[in-house]
């Protein structure tokens, strides 16, 4: 009985043993070949360091293919603290050079961080400034390749396109509204280091960029460049606090050129005014559009079939009365008879409220809404107001007369152009 005791202990030992060497076998053949990339990727995070490399942003294009905005190559400045032996000297020359407060610097070069970038000072610098910086020759100091967004028209289109921030981000325009196109993937140098940031004898990975991708618009550059020129000659001639021109194909609805006054030089947008760079008039501005949306009156009476242009008229006195308001015709002492061709002729307000009579409030209101009034069209341009209508339970006789000619009412520049 023993003797049995005995070997069954061995043999339950030789097992135990025999199972814990085959975990053991496993565990490292799961970690040499199963697992190896994941921790391979891990032990390499722990000893590089990137450099980082921005992308190049997509290009803006016109319908032609003519670049609108583009990217230079700048330079920036990025401290390696741990590398940097003399801090005091460091700090000393690259506050000379980049017109900093020493104790600034110093603060930069002696940061408790891996890679330190020297910020807003040490962005996007000239070349005469890069050149001192790598003439100094220090370790620890590093020149890294950096894009800068360029308008190369300057203040053409400006609110179109509207402009990026210092690390690249579309703020406004079309640089906003498809900033997730446009903003590529950053690349990195990236060298290895110990736990004290000494770089290792191992050679540096380069990481490429992947730059954005391009933008192309509707809009045409020759006639935007026209457009320009016609709202210069505009403000030197009459001098007015605003002024605005929109050019649309009437077949698709394209915007072939949009711009406004005041405008501004993307590539300088900090010198501006917040609100000349944030108000893009076309989309943004509402006025009451008076004559302008007889239109609209005029189509919906023509598809309703509640007057025929030409064998109906109207006798115009000059003025007309709705409940206790008289609305006068802008010709004193009226058109006399008229056929509704001749209303429209002579923008005859008096006429038009009999137009808007004879479709009644809720057809008048329901053509203006269809036709996108009171709404936002959509344009993808970020900043567009919706303009002011009547809510309808509000509308009584006085308002359904002037809404009929355009008045009591507020529309943007891309709505009537739509």
């Amino acid at each position: 009985m023993f003797v049995d005791d005995i070997h069954g202990r061995i043999k339950f030992i030789f097992a135990v043993v025999l199972v814990i060497f085959s975990a053991i076998i496993i565990r490292v053949f799961y970690i040499q070949v199963i697992d190896y990339n994941k921790l391979n990727d891990l032990a390499d995070n722990l000893w590089s360091r990137n450099l980082p490399i921005t992308a190049d942003r997509g290009l803006i294009l016109d319908r032609n293919g003519k670049v609108l905005a583009n990217n230079i190559t700048t330079v920036s400045l990025v401290l390696i603290p741990n590398q940097i032996n003399d801090k005091e000297k460091v700090a000393k020359d690259l506050a000379d050079i980049l017109d900093v407060k020493y104790e600034e610097m110093y603060e930069h070069v002696n940061k408790k961080t891996s890679i330190e970038r020297v910020h807003p000072e040490g962005r996007q610098l000239s070349y005469d400034i890069a050149e001192k910086i790598n003439n100094l020759n220090y370790d620890g100091v590093y020149l890294v390749k950096e894009s800068k967004r360029y308008y190369p028209y300057k203040n053409v289109l400006s609110h179109v396109l509207g402009y990026v921030g210092i690390d690249n981000q579309g703020l406004s325009g079309i640089e906003h509204e498809y900033d997730n196109y446009l903003t590529g993937k950053s690349g990195a140098i990236k060298y290895y280091s110990d736990g004290k940031g000494n770089r290792l004898n191992r050679s540096e990975v380069y990481v490429e960029p992947q730059n954005g991708i391009n933008v192309t618009l509707t809009i045409d550059l020759d006639i935007q460049l026209a457009i320009e020129r016609e709202l210069n000659n505009v403000m030197t001639k009459y001098s007015p606090e605003q002024a605005l021109i929109v050019v649309a194909d009437p077949n698709t609805g394209e915007i072939l050129g949009m711009s406004s006054r005041p405008n501004f030089d993307s590539n300088n947008y900090q010198k501006y005014d917040i609100n000349a760079i944030n108000r893009n008039l076309p989309i943004w501005a509402t006025y009451e559009p008076g004559s302008t949306f007889k239109i609209i009156t005029l189509a919906a009476s023509l598809e309703e079939k509640t007057i025929n242009i030409f064998d109906d008229h109207f006798h115009d006195s000059g003025s007309i009365h709705v409940e206790n308001a008289r609305i006068k015709c802008w010709k004193k002492g009226g058109h006399g008879d008229q056929t509704f061709l001749q209303v429209v002729e002579n923008s005859c307000n008096p006429g038009f409220v009999v137009m808007g009579q004879k479709l009644g409030t809720e057809r008048l209101y329901n053509y203006i809404t269809n036709f996108g009034f009171g709404s936002k069209t959509g344009i993808d341009l970020n900043g567009e107001s919706s303009g002011i209508l009547f809510k309808y339970d509000n509308i009584g006789p006085v308002e359904q007369a002037t809404m009929s000619f355009g008045q009591g009412i507020s529309v943007t520049p891309i709505h009537l152009v739509v």
